[in-house]
């Protein structure tokens, strides 16, 4: 396949602006997910970090839909033709807490356009930048890294896995199921198949079952820092996706202090065999 990389990067500059107002269903609705029952909101209290994923929801008609659940190429987003997209990882700064009841807004710009040959064929990376308002200003901004590439090639050798960190400090095994994956999937209008459809899955894209979402697991290690630190708030928080989270078997969420000014935190998900899964970096304010 020929990759126009002249051509997607005309998208770069391309905007769009989304309001929504940050309600409480969801809010409720992802605690119960996260199977939360200490948490209670209610209008005003300040969002945890990461749950305005929750909104400005992707409302793409089903006529618009593709074969694999994600809106059809074009529209916002640069038309790569390569079959797999995935959401490689964020960089966040929280500048102040968003609270429940307000009125956002979303504004998001295609940054870059990049093409890349990797060791399994073509890569396209498209960096998106988010700001997210509300009345007083920008509260949030996200550079989001969505990657594309092809299927992989039957008996194509996997990657070399990377051990996990040691040295956690804060740990919390979690037994993936279809249920929790369907009902992140619901919360965030996530149609991708990776998720919910194992036969999808397994035979279409060549995973070993379901996959975990990443925004899913990013959120698990911020809600990590907030049960284990309770009372601080992060200030910024970057992650990056390792390798699949399968829900065949149980991870592990970690984390610890890194370095001696108190404020760095180092995060980690690792799989039940001790390999990494997605690296994370927090900063408390």
């Amino acid at each position: 396949m020929t990759i126009d990389i002249a051509h997607l990067q005309q998208w770069i500059g391309r905007s769009e602006r989304v309001s929504d107002t940050f309600g409480l269903t969801p809010i409720a609705a992802l605690a119960a997910t996260l199977d939360d029952e200490s948490a209670s909101f209610a209008l005003d209290d300040a969002l945890p970090p990461l749950w305005h994923w929750l909104y400005f929801l992707p409302l793409h008609r089903q006529s618009r839909v593709g074969p694999d659940g994600h809106p059809k190429r074009g529209g916002f987003l640069p038309p790569v033709a390569l079959p797999r997209r995935m959401w490689a990882g964020s960089q966040l700064a929280f500048l102040r807490a968003l609270k429940a009841g307000d009125a956002v807004t979303r504004l998001s710009t295609i940054a870059d356009v990049t093409h890349k040959q990797g060791r399994s064929g073509d890569l396209v990376f498209v960096k998106v930048l988010h700001q997210i308002s509300d009345a007083a200003g920008v509260a949030i901004t996200e550079c989001q890294d969505i990657v594309y590439r092809d299927h992989p090639v039957l008996g194509e050798k996997p990657p070399a896995s990377q051990p996990a960190p040691e040295g956690a400090q804060w740990i919390r095994e979690v037994h993936p199921d279809p249920v929790q994956l369907f009902r992140y999937s619901a919360l965030t209008l996530n149609g991708h198949r990776i998720h919910y459809d194992r036969p999808y899955a397994m035979e279409q894209e060549g995973y070993q079952g379901l996959v975990v979402h990443g925004p899913f697991l990013a959120t698990l290690l911020l809600d990590l820092v907030r049960s284990a630190l309770p009372g601080e708030r992060v200030a910024a928080f970057s992650f990056r996706a390792v390798s699949p989270v399968i829900d065949t078997a149980p991870f592990v969420v970690c984390g610890r202090p890194d370095g001696d000014d108190g404020k760095t935190l180092k995060l980690w998900i690792a799989g039940s065999d001790g390999t990494l899964r997605m690296q994370a970096d927090a900063v408390l304010a």
